[in-house]
């Protein structure tokens, strides 16, 4: 269960899922990923360092450029399918269900006392 917990831990990071998505089933090199993400370089570089160090993706160099590719191109099923639980969460001008609100920290811990 830790793994687990520390998988999605890496995936609950804004700019690593979009890092992640940029690169899709492509391989891509740094500079691209800056281009389509509007990261900085600094950004860039630490999460990709973080996601290879954790395995989620891989690095080749060819010549002066470092490209990146997912370790298992299956990652995109798991973000999608995560992504039609997230819509769930949201409010949409639409939808008259209520916003997803964790419940006050008290109630939450009732149980665990």
């Amino acid at each position: 269960m830790k793994k687990l917990e520390m998988f999605f831990k890496l995936l609950a990071d804004g700019n690593r899922l979009k890092i992640l998505q940029t690169i899709g089933k492509d391989e891509r090199s740094v500079s691209e990923i800056i281009e389509r993400t509007g990261l900085s370089q600094t950004l860039v570089s630490f999460h990709l360092r973080v996601m290879r160090e954790a395995r989620l993706v891989t690095a080749s160099r060819r010549g002066p450029f470092i490209y990146y590719r997912l370790s298992d191109p299956s990652l995109l099923n798991l973000l999608e399918g995560c992504g039609v639980y997230a819509s769930e969460l949201r409010n949409n001008e639409d939808d008259e269900r209520p916003a997803f609100q964790w419940p006050p920290w008290r109630i939450m811990c009732r149980g665990m006392g």
